[in-house]
């Protein structure tokens, strides 16, 4: 059910097979007005090939078209606009939407593995909403991806290993107390950590001890191995609870730590390159060619860097997983890092390293300004999902008091508000957190499109369902139904932009769009009026829920039957 393509394998057979298919279907533009019609046709670019003035091959095209898909063709200057069939089309896209269900949209042009690096929270501290960007969108993508036929690989890479480490160790020699760290242990290493930088400002030699904490850790010192392993197994018991509750799962664990053996392969490599020189008597690779500062991949000290790491990472998941793309859904300021990498490996001679994709995002911000773990700046991510759910149960206790399964509504409500917050938002924009206007019911919310998706649940349970037979009989105008219908049609291509720009926001303003036209169209018709049209309504109402439902699973929201 693609009518761009039938119109352009029309022009196609018309123009001679002069231009390609494909660059005629790129051609084909939707009008923003529909008085405009539902496709449009520009001539300009044909006027040279032709020898012609593009509004008199518009006329002569116009008179050729015949299908019955397209119930009128009307020129406008150079431009031929196209009028579906509402008809026919209605019956031809529900009908769709209503055999292949949760299918419906699913592309075919993805194939092979797609590893997606996300979320990564660093041990021993909170997870905040700092983390939740990386999280979401990278859940998003994966289910995307998958949609459009790809496998996703999702790979929680926790920072695991680090200076901070160091200073934590030394923090919790200088200052901790066992008992506290076990009653509450994210809490005590945070409060740790903080006091660590207070105490640092004016205390120089606190650096130099954190230093050497990691170089013993990095040694294998037994004390310092066994206290990190200790911060390591807390924060993942704290982190799985948060992932469950957000319905995210991985398929690797793999932190910065699990890389540690795995690097010095990556320093020989590039000797055997010839590509580490030294400066400063540290080893870089220069990217003077590429426009870029040099990489840094070990320090004076011997210590390896992120790079190291990261290069080590990216050979790894090559040789385990076979990607055919991988991702680093990680915030914007990462940026120079990651085209180091790519290009590193790019002249370690590595072709896959043009499959790499750096999917960045902007901040999340807290009255303005980034939210900071060192600066003790930090909102908790459980307690505003915990806050979200309990505001949630408050609004359906007002407005629904005796629906029955209150509490599981109240957590698919509150923890998908906070989700899609994120998500209809361009990924690359900064974010303000603010709890009221994710919970909104009106709006661009995630409580509007599941109030929707409700709504339209309990349409079809007064309705009793529908009857196929019916709905297929009937001969019916679809002239009130046809922006939803529209709309529906409109499914596939926004997965496939989402698909292709690592932006999840497409599907978001999709489903908002889908939402708004199907809210104006409940208020204006009375669906459940005793009539002919009855079956046709409740099929377009049942093939909303299929594409709202689907269009939030993609997003990784739950969609309630009842609100």
């Amino acid at each position: 059910m693609n009518f761009k393509k039938e119109l352009a394998s029309i022009l196609y057979e018309l123009l001679d097979q002069e231009i390609s298919l494909n660059e005629l279907e790129l051609m084909i533009e939707k009008p923003k007005n529909t008085q405009h019609g539902d496709l449009a046709f520009p001539c300009f670019t044909l006027a040279k090939l032709k020898r012609k003035s593009p509004n008199l091959i518009a006329q002569e095209l116009s008179e050729k078209i015949q299908s019955a898909t397209f119930e009128k063709v009307e020129v406008v200057g150079a431009y031929l606009n196209i009028f579906l069939n509402k008809k026919l089309v209605s019956k031809k896209v529900i009908s769709e939407v209503l055999t292949q269900r949760e299918q419906f949209g699913s592309q075919d042009f993805g194939d092979g593995n797609v590893t997606i690096d996300m979320s990564s929270p660093n041990i021993a501290k909170p997870f905040s909403m700092g983390h939740l960007r990386s999280t979401v969108i990278g859940n998003a993508l994966a289910h995307i991806v998958e949609k459009c036929g790809y496998q996703p690989i999702k790979i929680n890479h926790l920072g695991d290993w680090g200076t901070q480490f160091g200073k934590l160790i030394t923090a919790y020699k200088l200052w901790g107390e066992s008992e506290k760290v076990k009653q509450n242990p994210i809490k005590e290493l945070l409060q740790l950590y903080i006091k660590f930088h207070e105490e640092a400002e004016n205390n120089s030699a606190l650096e130099d001890q954190g230093r050497s904490w990691f170089k013993r850790l990095e040694d294998g010192d037994e004390e310092a191995l066994k206290l990190w392993q200790w911060f390591r197994d807390e924060s993942l018991k704290e982190f799985s609870r948060i992932y469950e509750l957000m319905n995210v799962q991985f398929d690797s664990f793999a932190g910065e730590a699990f890389y540690n053996d795995k690097m010095d392969r990556i320093v020989k490599l590039l000797e055997e390159k010839q590509l580490l020189v030294e400066s400063d008597q540290a080893q870089v690779v220069e990217l003077t060619e590429e426009q870029l500062p040099p990489c840094l991949i070990k320090k004076s000290d011997g210590a390896t860097l992120y790079a190291t790491r990261d290069l080590a990472a990216a050979l790894y998941r090559k040789e385990n997983y076979d990607f055919v793309q991988s991702l680093y859904v990680v915030g914007h300021e990462q940026s120079l890092h990651f085209k180091q990498l790519i290009a590193v490996l790019g002249k370690m001679g590595y072709e896959w390293a043009g499959k790499m994709v750096h999917v960045p995002f902007g901040m999340m911000l807290k009255d303005g300004k980034k939210m900071s773990t060192r600066k003790g700046k930090v909102v908790l991510l459980e307690e505003v999902l915990n806050e979200s759910i309990a505001m949630a149960r408050q609004n359906i206790e007002e407005k629904n008091p005796n629906l029955e399964n209150k509490d599981e509504v109240a957590k698919q409500v509150g923890v998908g508000a906070v989700i899609f917050h994120d998500l209809k938002n361009n990924r690359m924009n900064d974010i303000e957190f603010s709890l009221e206007e994710m919970l909104r019911f009106e709006g661009e919310t995630g409580p509007y499109l599941q109030y929707t998706y409700a709504r339209a649940c309990s349409i079809l349970r007064k309705g009793n369902g529908y009857s196929k037979m019916d709905f297929l009989a009937y001969d019916y105008s679809w002239e009130k139904e046809w922006k939803v219908t529209s709309l529906l049609m409109e499914f596939a291509p926004a997965i496939k932009r989402a698909c292709e720009n690592f932006d999840p926001s497409q599907v978001a303003k999709y489903s908002v769009d889908l939402a708004q036209a199907f809210n104006k169209y409940y208020a204006e018709v009375k669906i459940l009026e005793e009539n002919q049209a009855k079956q046709s309504r409740l099929a377009l109402v049942l093939a909303v829920t299929v594409v709202l439902k689907e269009g939030l699973r993609l997003l990784g929201i739950e969609a309630p039957e009842e609100m």
